[in-house]
């Protein structure tokens, strides 16, 4: 079986010293593995024990469509969602497009003129910028037509951050100084970004939120859990966050939510963003589920078990890189809290090559070459790489990076450990051919 296994790897292309590279990295991590298979086992339990405390039935499957009034299905899945975060309330709906829009959501329905946003992790992701409004002067050229009207800055909320310090760790003498009496919200984000500081642990979230309810008890603390989501076995809810928000199409969907997002917290905070999505005295009582429930159902059933695999390749790329001389964040032997991968290559055409990699090692689109654009809501020219079942679903084989020094690449997903391990493999493969690596 191995020569098979070798046999159907040459016949991508693949050097027989990049498929020892390969065997050698993974044997080693084998008892890493171990240990991101038990999480998964629990998570995969605490999801079936949400499912079972709500009843979950097939009648919860059925479409609506108009208003989308007494939908029991998005009911319930909503009170799923609520206990798999230990929540009061949810907000699980298709009409939140992305993560940002759902972040957006939250931040509107929550936020009033007057009000301030603390960031105390640093600047958010780059397309949180123009909603907060902390964007309208840095885009680039291509995304000149893209016009900020309803930025948070124009409805008079101010935001403030204080960066992490060079160590990355909180600057808790900054986020004190910080926080005012118009300091309404704090957002968290856990993931990183664009940017190479650490991912949040959970347990980090909750030591930050503890020390800044100290000072300010009625703060309200969203953390950003994109990418986050069943990679520990508790979530920032778990920890004293007041709101975790994220997509569908990256973790919890499970490969299998064809678009949504979810906004999970105290039921005062839900209500509002719910206000926000829909309109005043509407909130959650309406918002068709359009036939999709089933997929939110089986993707959230699925996601321990997704998660579990993207996790593991993602290790492996850092394993991998870390060997060929490669900086990453984090490194091959550090725990891990989200599923992203970041690989400083150092130049354009490193960046370039990995793309073309992860695009060739795709089930759908492999023969496509992927370049950078000026992608709308970016400040520099974006390569992604993705062929995948739904388009922009991270939580599937991707990558993408900003084309800009220091050259970092952001790996993440694969809805199987195979799949993530062979589009490493293929990544590296691509670097190779292009003499940007030796062997």
């Amino acid at each position: 079986m191995k020569q098979e296994l070798e046999k159907i790897y040459k016949e991508f292309s693949i050097e027989p010293s990049i498929l020892k590279l390969g065997k050698e990295t993974e044997e080693k991590l084998k008892e890493r593995f171990d240990d991101i298979d038990l999480i998964a086992e629990y998570n995969q339990l605490k999801v079936i024990k949400a499912f079972q405390e709500n009843r979950v039935s097939d009648i919860h499957f059925a479409a609506t469509t108009g208003y989308g009034y007494n939908d029991l299905g998005r009911d319930t899945i909503e009170s799923v969602y609520a206990s798999v975060f230990h929540t009061e309330a949810a907000l699980v709906r298709p009409q939140l497009i992305s993560g940002t829009h759902a972040l957006s959501t939250a931040l509107s329905g929550n936020l009033r003129p007057g009000d301030e946003i603390l960031s105390p992790v640093g600047k958010p992701y780059d397309t949180l910028e123009g909603v907060i409004g902390i964007g309208e002067d840095n885009l680039t050229e291509g995304s000149k037509g893209v016009r900020l009207t309803g930025s948070l800055r124009e409805y008079g909320i101010t935001y403030s951050q204080v960066d992490l310090l060079d160590n990355g760790e909180y600057d808790y003498e900054g986020i004190k100084n910080a926080i005012n009496e118009r300091t309404r919200l704090i957002t968290i984000q856990r993931s990183k970004g664009y940017a190479t500081r650490p991912t949040l642990s959970v347990k980090r979230i909750g030591e930050l939120i503890a020390f800044i309810k100290a000072i300010k008890p009625e703060v309200i603390c969203m953390v950003d859990n994109c990418y986050g989501e069943f990679v520990e076995t508790i979530e920032p809810t778990d920890v004293g966050a007041d709101l975790v928000v994220g997509s569908l199409i990256k973790n919890p969907g499970g490969g299998l939510a064809p678009i949504g997002g979810y906004i999970a917290g105290k039921e005062e905070y839900v209500e509002n963003a719910a206000f926000r999505l829909t309109a005043p005295g509407l909130g959650k009582e309406v918002g068709a589920t359009l036939g999709i429930n089933s997929q939110l159902f089986q993707g959230l059933f699925l996601a321990p078990q997704v998660v579990s695999g993207a996790l593991k390749g993602a290790i492996f790329a850092a394993n991998i890189y870390e060997k060929l001389g490669f900086a990453v964040v984090p490194n091959g032997s550090e725990s891990r809290h989200d599923i992203i991968q970041a690989v400083t290559l150092g130049t354009r055409e490193g960046v370039i090559a990995f793309c073309r990699g992860i695009q060739a090692a795709a089930p759908v689109d492999s023969y496509v070459v992927p370049e950078p654009w000026a992608m709308p809501g970016y400040t520099c020219d974006v390569i992604m790489a993705a062929g995948a079942f739904i388009q922009g679903a991270s939580i599937e084989l991707s990558a993408d990076a900003p084309v800009k020094p220091p050259y970092n690449v952001y790996f993440q997903g694969g809805l199987t450990w195979y799949h993530a391990k062979f589009g490493i493999l293929m990544s590296v493969q691509k670097m190779y051919e292009e003499g940007l690596i030796t062997l």
